[in-house]
């Protein structure tokens, strides 16, 4: 297939329209349920109190905001792909703004700007002290402001509906590949996210697995997650075409919460060998799990490594099944081992690079832990 070819057969794949939108109007859309901001995406976006104050100088002083990107679901319901955080800070200043339990979030309180200090300490209304409301003019001069919308229509193919949300929240945002992720599977299948989070607080899971707070607070947690259940049955000829490892994560995670939809079988067996996998390797290593160990002390040392995790964990887990009429090798023993393997020691040193050495890692840990 050639360029053109190419071109043309993706153009076919996105359906799009557009135009500006009062934020009134938009505002009642919000109310009446027919637009979806994914309130679960909150704990995802940091805009702090003097980005929000900054969004609302820019509606009073009439300064052109980006495009808001929407979604169109098949019950014609948008979804935000991209806005979020705007559409969050006019919403929450109106004091509309609902958490993911359906329960109202304190109003905004605006803080002073640049070029409007006054804005310290106003809100959009306030009964008990109407001299802090910023005035039925200004709310006016708001509800009036336009946005341009851009929508995906339902006839659009659905991976050019997460291509988008992906490339479009990779720029200026602060999320982490992790983050993005999250919030792309919120829009596939809430309840597989759920369950995600869920199996982060397993208790043996979190023994192995020694993150710094930061860490946790960025979801590489879920990461470390995705990353087993994408791996733990990859074919081989499939590990070594992977490219780009984040988008990879990505589009086997979309492909999951799909599947999970249809699938409760599918998901009560990957969780009974996530449970299994971690359960054994507390019990034999503990925090030391995905440690380096230095032979010469006798122990083990250092901080998490995905390395070793790529290998025990996933190597583990991969042989879930045939534990079941076999006896786990001596789970300890094959981990200390790892660090004298020739095959790891090349796979894994500085420069070399993810879609190399996952393609040689996993099928090692398989073979390693194979009972």
């Amino acid at each position: 297939m050639g360029l053109k070819e190419e071109i043309e057969q993706r153009r076919a794949e996105i359906h799009s329209d557009g135009y500006p939108m009062s934020i009134g109007e938009i505002l009642n859309l919000y109310r009446d349920g027919e637009l979806d901001i994914h309130p679960e995406f909150q704990r995802f976006y940091r805009w702090d109190e003097a980005q929000k104050s900054r969004l609302i100088e820019s509606l009073l002083l009439g300064i052109p905001i980006p495009s808001i990107f929407v979604s169109q679901r098949p019950d014609g319901v948008w979804d935000v792909i991209d806005g979020l955080q705007r559409l969050s800070t006019i919403f929450q200043l109106v004091g509309v703004l609902k958490d993911q339990d359906g329960n109202l979030l304190d109003p905004l309180v605006l803080s002073k700007t640049k070029y409007l200090p006054s804005l310290e300490g106003k809100k959009w209304e306030d009964e008990a002290r109407p001299e802090v409301a910023i005035g039925v003019d200004h709310q006016l001069l708001i509800k009036r402001s336009k946005i341009d919308i851009k929508i995906i229509l339902r006839e659009s193919s659905e991976s050019s509906k997460y291509e988008l949300f992906q490339r479009l929240n990779t720029g200026g945002s602060q999320l982490t590949d992790q983050e993005l992720r999250n919030c792309i599977l919120i829009t596939v299948n809430p309840d597989a996210y759920t369950w995600l989070t869920d199996l982060a607080q397993d208790t043996n899971f979190k023994t192995c697995v020694t993150l710094t707070d930061r860490a946790e607070s960025e979801q590489y947690n879920v990461e470390l997650i995705v990353r087993f259940l994408v791996f733990r049955r990859l074919a081989e000829s499939k590990l070594k075409g992977i490219g780009d490892i984040g988008e990879f994560l990505t589009d086997e995670l979309v492909e999951l919460g799909e599947s999970l939809k249809t699938s409760t079988e599918r998901q009560r067996f990957e969780e009974k060998a996530f449970r299994f996998t971690f359960e054994k390797l507390a019990q034999a290593l503990g925090e030391d799990s995905f440690k380096r160990y230095d032979v010469e002390k006798g122990r083990f040392a250092g901080g998490f490594l995905l390395s070793a995790f790529e290998a025990i964990a996933i190597g583990v887990g991969y042989n879930f099944e045939l534990y079941q009429t076999s006896n786990l090798p001596d789970v300890a023993a094959v981990a200390r081992d790892l660090w004298g393997n020739e095959e790891f020691d090349r796979s894994t040193g500085s420069g070399v690079r993810a879609s190399s050495r996952v393609p040689v890692i996993i099928p090692l840990g398989r073979r390693l832990f194979a009972p």
